[in-house]
């Protein structure tokens, strides 16, 4: 991978950058992202945000290698600390991080989304937490993408303002990617099923508390509820 040929799961994150976005691209490790998106005439200018100096080092090279200096800034600062005002970012990407990461990035500097239009996100696990995030601070889903790369799956949320309504089922599967019922998206969830029905056989082997059997029951519900998705 490099800045002219982006991994499958960050070119997938680039076609979701608005044309001529002013892009901030969070935890950029080595600005490939940044690169691409201006060397294709996809974004008019970026900001590389890094919080850690050695990738921060490698950002700085990258864009150094690619002559692109008066089109992309690396800082080296914490999550959307990067975003200075004047910068005028329309969209973000925060992509490689957990969901309960990323969620803790937006939270922290919330200043700094204003302006932005669109969100694009790629949480290695835990995209959930993102879609409770999106409800609660007025952000919608507009689209959202399943994909296996090196035998791992990855989901990419792209959201901009506005309300929606998700039910539980929605904010654990994904709307969009629930309505797909994609190859990867079954393959995900019959072994997540799978798991949560030998970690049931486990707790039924237990002294049933309270606790146990509440456990119990919630994991025979969602197995009951996302099995009934995946027969469709």
């Amino acid at each position: 991978m490099n800045a002219q040929k982006l991994s499958k799961r960050l070119e997938t994150v680039a076609k979701f950058v608005p044309q001529d976005a002013i892009v901030a691209d969070i935890g950029s490790d080595h600005a490939y992202l940044p690169c691409y998106l201006v060397h294709n005439n996809i974004a008019k200018s970026a900001i590389a945000g890094e919080v850690v100096k050695g990738p921060y080092d490698s950002a700085c090279h990258e864009v150094q290698k690619e002559q692109l200096t008066n089109k992309i800034t690396v800082r080296l600062t914490d999550g959307l600390a990067a975003i200075q005002p004047g910068d005028e970012v329309t969209a973000i990407t925060i992509a490689g991080m957990g969901g309960p990461l990323i969620t803790s990035i937006l939270e922290k500097h919330p200043l700094a989304l204003e302006g932005v239009e669109r969100l694009i996100l790629q949480p290695n696990i835990h995209a959930k937490v993102i879609r409770e995030w999106a409800l609660q601070n007025s952000w919608k889903i507009i689209d959202e993408v399943i994909l296996l790369e090196d035998e791992k799956i990855y989901e990419i949320l792209v959201l901009e303002r506005g309300e929606m309504n998700l039910s539980e089922l929605e904010k654990l599967l994904g709307p969009v990617l629930k309505q797909q019922h994609s190859d990867v998206f079954h393959s995900k969830w019959t072994r997540e099923v799978e798991q949560w029905g030998h970690v049931r056989e486990a707790l039924q082997k237990a002294e049933q508390t309270p606790e146990i059997l509440a456990k119990s029951d919630e994991l025979a519900n969602l197995i009951e509820a996302v099995g009934e998705v995946l027969k469709r």
